[in-house]
């Protein structure tokens, strides 16, 4: 029990892959202009992550290691990841119109979102058994999403205050996005 307690803060806190490893930043600048459409995909983000971290950690170990193909393991973790964001999609446009729609172009860029490969990949390099691997992926999906909404948080607070022309959008929240990977290296001695 500790180990996954471990897992979880580390993962969430130390090694924050948006701003510990600066991976999935495209969807990260892409949906924090609002908190809402942070926190949709935030939620879309936390399915995928752990559903494909699960899938894929049975087709490494009864698959691909059982037929010796782990070469095709990109491959065939990009279609696992294709799929279940093609299932989200579907989902969210029949049940949740508006956040279909706030999401737009960045929903189906879920399956390019290096994070979901990331998770997947590190679990399996990590030797990670089902239960801490299923544990990673969500402790690394709240972190996604911790990232991402307070960084809409925060972009939303600075939406009003004077900045100067030359800061606006991008430059401002990659400022932004860089002091809170600097506050967040104040987690490193925790793990």
């Amino acid at each position: 029990m500790a180990e996954l307690f471990k897992i979880i803060i580390a993962t969430i806190f130390v090694s924050n892959y948006v701003l510990g490893q600066f991976l999935g930043i495209c969807p990260t600048l892409g949906v924090t202009s609002k908190v809402e459409t942070a926190r949709g995909m935030g939620f879309a983000v936390i399915f995928v992550i752990v559903l494909a971290t699960i899938i894929t950690w049975f087709i490494q170990h009864y698959i691909l290691e059982a037929f010796n193909v782990q070469y095709l393991q990109t491959v065939v973790f990009i279609l696992v990841i294709a799929t279940l964001v093609q299932s989200v999609e579907t989902v969210m446009k029949k049940s949740m119109p508006a956040l279909y729609g706030a999401l737009g172009v960045y929903l189906p860029l879920i399956t390019t979102n290096c994070v979901v490969l990331g998770v997947a990949i590190k679990a399996i390099d990590l030797s990670y058994n089902l239960v801490e691997s299923t544990v990673y992926a969500f402790a690394a999906s709240i972190g996604f999403m911790l990232a991402i909404v307070l960084l809409a948080y925060l972009r939303e607070k600075i939406e009003y205050n004077n900045v100067p022309e030359s800061f606006k959008g991008a430059p401002m929240s990659l400022i932004t996005l860089g002091l809170m990977a600097i506050a967040f290296m104040g987690f490193a001695g925790l793990a």
